[in-house]
């Protein structure tokens, strides 16, 4: 009987599970979680593509300049003008966008008769939504107001009559100028529908001393104009919504399978370490059977202070009642161990019966094996099998001699 035991439980170490080497061994592995947490759960919006929210715009107004030899507002000397607009822009967000708007028109003042002169200027401008900034992004808002401020460029020409001061460098009376004006103004908008808007804005334009072709007195000429006209938006004046937090869930989920395949791939590298860090196997000594047939049987190993067979485990005790079936005349010896390291002697000779039972309940009630073909032994850790001692967490099936 002790040899066929000797035999079976070097076979059994040989089939031992790295799986469950690990799970008896005292290091864990720790998986790191993460998740995504939201931060801004506001609502965001973009134009979505670099072809939304293009428009170009159209209208007409007055103008009127401040200049030197202007005389009061509401002199008839001092005529407002006709000026005409035409603009290309586009909002990059439901708060801040930009434009190119020209003007073109005649601009008078007094300068002893009637001075005049053609005024050609191109703004880049800079805009700002108020209300959509302060009182948030609303699809269906009908009016808002909207401040900028702009850079230009300006070709002042055809004064008349041709007075003032400001030479070429022939020493001749300058004919045009070309000026860059800085200029700031607020505009009203009015939503007519999702492409059309009304605007009426006014601006105020700051050009130095030579806008007239006569520098002396402040330092700075300026031309007011006020226009009106209409606004097309190409694609709708409509920004696309997202928000962080919707896909926070979805995110979490994923991350959450990141970290299970983490800690599978984590058990999986440091179970093979360890299968490798106990190669090779203790050494038993070889005995020859006294039997012709000698049946080789596998072993159940258990976790620490456990009594549960595991599935990974399941394998054995299911060749063992294959064995059984194949052989209805053979009686097999069904003895627990545990380790010597962990326990009292009496607690780990329970340990053991109980281990033993386990597999005999599953041999039994799974796979109908008849009770009296079983015998229960329980070694406790009086008996170490193996040197390893973490192996002897253990149960071992024998034949009776």
């Amino acid at each position: 009987m002790k040899k066929n035991t000797l035999l079976l439980a070097a076979v059994g170490g040989m089939l031992f599970s790295a799986n469950e080497a690990m799970a008896q061994d005292a290091t864990a592995i720790v998986v790191e979680e993460t998740t995504v947490e939201a931060v801004d759960c506001k609502d965001h919006y973009s134009p979505g593509s670099w072809r939304d929210n293009w428009y170009i715009q159209f209208g007409a107004g007055i103008q009127s300049p401040f200049v030197e030899n202007s005389r009061a507002k509401g002199d008839d000397s001092r005529k407002m003008t006709a000026t005409y607009n035409l603009g290309v822009g586009r909002w990059i967000s439901p708060y801040l966008g930009f434009r190119f708007s020209a003007y073109y028109g005649t601009i008078h003042w007094n300068q002893g008769t009637t001075a005049s002169a053609r005024l050609a200027n191109l703004n880049v401008d800079f805009m700002w939504d108020m209300f959509n900034s302060l009182g948030g992004y609303n699809p269906n808002r009908v009016f808002s107001i909207v401040p900028y401020v702009g850079l230009g460029s300006s070709f002042v020409y055809n004064f008349h009559p041709e007075k003032g001061n400001i030479m070429d460098g022939d020493g001749k009376l300058k004919s045009n100028q070309w000026l860059f004006p800085v200029s700031a103004g607020l505009q009203l908008r009015f939503r007519l529908s999702n492409y059309v808007d009304f605007f009426a804005e006014g601006r105020a334009s700051l050009y130095g001393d030579n806008f007239n072709n006569e520098a002396y007195g402040k330092p700075v000429d300026i031309n007011i104009t006020a226009i009106g006209g209409f606004t097309i938006h190409f694609t709708g004046s409509n920004f696309k919504k997202y928000n962080p937090c919707e896909y926070i869930d979805a995110l979490n989920s994923a991350n959450a399978k990141v970290n299970d395949l983490r800690g599978a791939l984590a058990t999986t590298s440091a179970a093979l370490a360890a299968a490798e860090a106990q190669l090779p196997c203790p050494e038993v000594t070889e005995v020859q059977a006294t039997e012709t047939n000698v049946t080789l049987f596998p072993t159940v190993r258990f976790k620490l202070n456990s009594a549960y067979v595991s599935s990974e485990e399941m394998v054995n005790v299911f060749n063992i009642a294959e064995f059984m079936k194949a052989n209805p005349d053979t009686q097999i010896i069904v003895r627990g161990y545990a380790d010597e390291d962990t326990g009292t002697s009496e607690y780990n000779m329970k340990l053991s019966e109980r281990r033993a039972q386990a597999v005999a309940d599953i041999l039994t009630g799974d796979y109908g094996i008849a009770p009296e073909r079983l015998i229960l032994e329980a070694a406790g850790s009086n008996t170490q099998v193996y040197e390893t001692n973490d192996w002897n967490r253990i149960v071992i099936f024998a034949v009776p001699e």
